[in-house]
């Protein structure tokens, strides 16, 4: 998967699309990400233990990987990412747009 927990990305496609974001979690096999402030939806919760106050909680939902490009910060704007081996053998992601490793 091209996206990692804590990059920053922008959206390219849906109701949230030029939103910018951390990520805050990923799921590899579902192929989607929680993205900060992104997609935001309303959840009615009971009174329980842990949230002893139950009411309507607005909370992240999850987007497809596809519809999000991490945010190249140079170039101001979302960039696809290729994977690049170093001399060490160590592999990185490499930003399209401006050459630099992002890792």
């Amino acid at each position: 998967m091209h996206i990692k927990k804590g990059d920053t990305v922008i959206v390219i496609a849906g109701k949230d699309k030029g939103k910018k974001g951390k990520v805050l979690s990923v799921d590899p096999k579902a192929n989607r990400v929680i993205v900060e402030n992104v997609n935001m939806v309303t959840k009615h919760q009971k009174p329980s233990v842990k949230v002893q106050q139950g009411g309507r909680v607005h909370m992240e939902a999850p987007v497809n990987a596809s519809n999000v490009q991490l945010f190249d910060a140079k170039a101001n704007a979302g960039t696809r990412v290729k994977m690049k081996t170093l001399e060490d053998g160590k592999k990185v992601r490499v930003s399209v747009k401006t050459g630099e490793v992002v890792d």
